[in-house]
């Protein structure tokens, strides 16, 4: 049953970013580490840049993961109504 408040209620796979991520990550040190072992600088360079921005992205999934329910809510527990803000009444 749709309530029409889907996107404000949406729930983020947070778990399967940080694995999608770690796999990312191992494939760009992968990839960093080989190609500057052939001696190409520049794919090891984007290699390496990627493994930075993958890394930053495991970093924020994992600190979303921390903070609790309120950012990923566990299967037992039902969407949450989305703060509407003024005095808490839903108009």
């Amino acid at each position: 049953m749709r309530t029409g408040n889907e996107p404000v209620t949406a729930r983020s796979p947070l778990r399967m970013r940080f694995w999608l991520s770690l796999w990312g990550l191992l494939w760009a040190a992968f990839g960093t580490a080989v190609f500057a072992l052939l001696g190409s600088t520049g794919w090891a360079t984007a290699c390496g840049v990627l493994f930075v921005v993958v890394a930053v992205d495991m970093v924020m999934v994992l600190r979303h993961i921390h903070q609790g329910a309120h950012y990923q809510p566990g299967r037992d527990i039902p969407p949450y109504e989305p703060d509407h803000g003024g005095d808490g009444r839903r108009r």
